[in-house]
């Protein structure tokens, strides 16, 4: 008799849902670590919150988005690293194993997902398989700097400007897709009533912003190029903006998902542009980046996952109700965060009012995005 093969599994129906259980649990357990006095669970402390956040659940989100329908062959293997590489570095991140599984899965993310876009031709379009790779790159400079002796190479940089070179990648990696995902969509939209939106990809301000933010995320490494490097952020916020303002999304009323998804995509530009006046003005950047992961981050990833699983599940798009929930508990939750200022554990009243947002919104979504795949494991059937 023949084998049957297996068909292939959509990644995002296995990446998102834990992505999305991870970012439910880490903030809560990062904060009670502190707050408790227990120092528990020890690889949420200090820079090992951030570290779960950008290497384990955008990377998961990164999987999920960019792998496509993939032979469990490729997928278990990824996963199970994915997963063993986030408990042994919240229970164990001293261990050696713990800092070598985040690398081990980042190259391995790599190998999978940077191939899928050298099929295009122009650079712009080649930039989100470079891109990925050198977020993922970026897990292995944590690791070296992290373990790197006292004094081993004078240049390099700190585990805290690697993270921040790696929140930036985010950025551009968002600015990019989510412009090449909300231009089509609403020029789609805008068509069926009879509105001309001739501002589209806008090919000069997104190439003038991959060449600036690429720039920012290399100044970030270089302790005395702070204000080289706002500049170029408050430049890129600029542009942003008038991207997003010239897809007249204001006439998108009948569709809030595609608002919420230009909310997300001005959230960048107001990251961008207060990480960047931080800088200029010698301040800790960390409350504004905050700006990117909670406002930019949160929001256009929650709205992604729910697009692709409804429209998969459903094939419709997301309730009204739940896309602009979500635009108001990620508001309410950066500005919580941002008002926290850079001591944040002295206001611990305003962190768990964000992490309250932040939570429960992404716990709710991971119901959701269950509660989808057995919808379309039944429409299949």
């Amino acid at each position: 008799m023949a084998q049957t093969k297996t068909k292939p599994f959509h990644a995002f129906w296995l990446f998102f849902p834990a992505a999305a259980l991870w970012a439910a649990v880490v903030v809560p357990l990062s904060i009670y670590a502190v707050l408790s006095g227990s120092g528990w669970p020890p690889g949420l402390l200090g820079a090992g919150h951030g570290h779960e956040l950008i290497f384990g659940f955008a990377l998961a989100l990164i999987a999920g988005y960019t792998l496509g329908p993939q032979p469990w062959r490729v997928l278990a293997p990824l996963f199970v690293l994915w997963l063993v590489a986030r408990l042994c570095w919240t229970l164990a991140p001293e261990s050696p194993i713990s800092q070598l599984l985040s690398p081990a899965f980042a190259l391995l993310l790599a190998r999978y997902a940077v191939p899928r876009f050298q099929a295009a031709k122009k650079w712009r379009n080649k930039i989100a398989g470079p891109l990925i790779l050198v977020l993922c790159l970026l897990s292995v400079a944590f690791w070296i700097t992290a373990n790197a002796p006292a004094g081993f190479w004078l240049a390099l940089p700190d585990t805290r400007r690697v993270m921040t070179a790696a929140i930036l990648g985010l950025l551009l990696l968002m600015t990019f897709m989510g412009g090449r995902m909300i231009a089509p969509a609403v020029a789609g939209t805008l068509e069926k009533r009879g509105i001309p939106l001739e501002a589209r990809v806008q090919p000069r301000i997104e190439g003038t912003l991959l060449v600036i933010l690429l720039a920012a995320m290399v100044l970030v490494l270089i302790p005395r190029a702070d204000i080289v490097t706002g500049l170029a952020l408050v430049l890129s916020a600029i542009l942003i903006l008038i991207r997003a303002l010239r897809w007249k999304l204001w006439h998108c009323m009948n569709r809030p998902d595609l608002l919420v998804l230009g909310i997300g995509y001005v959230w960048l530009a107001a990251g961008a542009g207060t990480t960047g006046v931080y800088l200029l003005q010698g301040n800790n950047p960390l409350p504004a980046l905050h700006v990117i992961t909670i406002g930019a981050l949160g929001t256009l990833s929650i709205s992604v996952m729910l697009r692709l699983a409804w429209q998969r599940a459903r094939r419709t798009f997301p309730p009204t109700w739940q896309v602009l929930a979500i635009a108001v508990a990620m508001a309410v939750a950066v500005l919580a965060r941002l008002q926290a200022g850079a001591t944040p554990f002295a206001h611990p009243g305003l962190l768990w009012l964000s992490t309250l947002c932040w939570s429960t919104a992404y716990g709710l979504v991971a119901i959701q995005l269950a509660t989808l795949f057995r919808a379309s494991q039944q429409r299949r059937k």
